[in-house]
C-alpha cells in the first residue's frame, strides 16, 4: 500500500521496502580497493544539436542535456528542467571527483524558461548548487524536491522550494500535477548526513492528461509496479541505464540494463528515454556498454537512446 517515507530509529529515511538507503562506509572502502574498472575517454565531443523548439500540438519535446538533466516541454505546458548539472565535476570540490567525459548537450541559456525545476535527491550528480545559482539568476523558477532538501537548495537563491513526501502531489499553475515517487536509493552530501534527506522520482500529469515519469536514481524493486499501476500508463518515461558495475555494490542503488527494461514494461511506458550514462564515470563499466546492451536487449520496446543535446519530439496518445 502506498505510504509516506519511513525513518529508522536514528531518523534516517528508509527505502520503500524498509531496507536502509545508500551504502555504508565499509562497502565503499571495499569498492575503492577493487580498482577503477574500464578506462573512460578524457573528453568526448558530440555533434552539435539546435536548441529545442516548442513542440507541435499533441507532442512532448524532451531534450537530453546529459546524465539526468533534461528539458521537458509539453505542448500546452508545462516546461520542466530535471536534475540540472552543468558543472565540470559532480563533486563538492573543483579539483577532484567525477569529471565530465563530455560537455552538456545544450547551453543552459538556450533552453526555454522552465515552469519548475525537479530535483530528485541531493547527490552531487543530481543536485548541483553552482548550476542552481545560474538558474536563479536566469529565471528564478520554483523547485520541487524531497523532504530535507529545501535549505540546501535555498542557498542557491531559489525560492520557493517545495519539499514533498513520497506520493505527495503539487499542483502547478495551469492545472498540471507533479507527484513525488518512492525510489530505492539513498542520499548524502558528506560523511555524516547519510539518508537524512529524502530521495525519489517524479510523475507528471498535465492538464490535458499527458503522463510522464522521471526516475532520478533507483535500484529495481516492487515500487515500480505500484507506480505503474497507480499513475501509469506513461506517455514518456526517463529511465536510468548506467552506473551499475559491480553488481554486488550497485544492485541496491542502481538498475542495470535488464532491470531498466523491466522498469519500462512495469511502468507501462509507451516510450522510454535512456538516462544516467556516458557523462560521469561513477562505476566500472565501459562508457559505451550501457547503450550497447540496451540496443542488444530492447527488442521491439520503444526505449530510445538520445544523442547528447538531441531533442526527441514524441507524439502523445492524448492531446496534451
Amino acid at each position: 500500500m502506498s505510504r509516506p517515507a519511513q525513518r529508522d530509529a536514528a531518523g534516517r529515511f528508509l527505502n520503500p521496502d524498509g531496507s536502509p538507503g545508500g551504502k555504508r562506509l565499509p562497502e565503499v572502502l571495499r569498492l575503492m580497493l577493487g580498482g577503477d574498472g574500464a578506462r573512460w575517454p578524457r573528453r568526448l565531443t558530440d555533434p552539435p544539436h539546435p536548441p529545442p523548439a516548442p513542440p507541435p500540438p499533441g507532442h512532448v519535446a524532451v531534450t537530453a542535456i546529459g546524465h539526468a538533466s533534461f528539458c521537458i516541454a509539453f505542448s500546452g505546458g508545462p516546461v520542466l528542467l530535471t536534475d540540472p548539472v552543468w558543472s565540470e565535476r559532480a563533486s563538492p570540490f573543483r579539483f577532484i571527483g567525477p569529471r565530465r567525459a563530455r560537455p552538456p548537450g545544450q547551453q543552459l541559456e538556450a533552453l526555454p524558461r522552465p515552469d519548475a525545476v525537479l530535483v530528485s535527491h541531493n547527490h552531487y550528480d543530481h543536485l548541483d548548487l553552482a548550476t542552481l545559482r545560474r538558474i536563479a539568476r536566469l529565471w528564478a523558477p520554483p523547485v520541487l524536491t524531497g523532504l530535507g532538501n529545501a535549505a540546501l537548495i535555498a542557498r542557491a537563491g531559489l525560492d520557493p522550494v517545495r519539499e514533498l513526501d513520497w506520493w505527495q502531489t503539487h499542483r502547478l499553475p495551469g492545472g498540471h500535477h507533479i507527484t513525488y515517487l518512492p525510489m530505492r536509493h539513498g542520499s548524502a552530501r558528506g560523511l555524516g548526513d547519510r539518508c537524512r534527506a529524502l530521495w525519489g522520482g517524479f510523475a507528471v500529469e498535465t492538464s490535458g492528461g499527458v503522463r510522464a515519469f522521471f526516475c532520478g536514481d533507483s535500484a529495481w524493486g516492487p515500487h515500480f509496479a505500484e507506480i505503474g499501476e497507480r499513475l501509469g500508463p506513461f506517455d514518456v518515461a526517463m529511465v536510468p541505464i548506467g552506473a551499475y558495475d559491480p553488481r554486488w555494490f550497485m544492485r541496491t542503488v542502481h538498475m542495470d540494463v535488464t532491470e531498466a527494461l523491466q522498469a519500462h514494461h512495469t511502468l507501462r511506458a509507451r516510450t522510454s528515454i535512456a538516462m544516467h550514462f556516458g557523462v560521469f564515470k561513477l562505476t566500472r563499466e565501459p562508457i559505451g556498454e550501457p547503450a550497447q546492451r540496451l540496443i542488444a536487449l530492447r527488442g521491439d520496446a520503444d526505449f530510445r537512446i538520445p544523442a547528447f543535446g538531441e531533442t526527441l519530439t514524441i507524439p502523445l496518445s492524448r492531446s496534451g
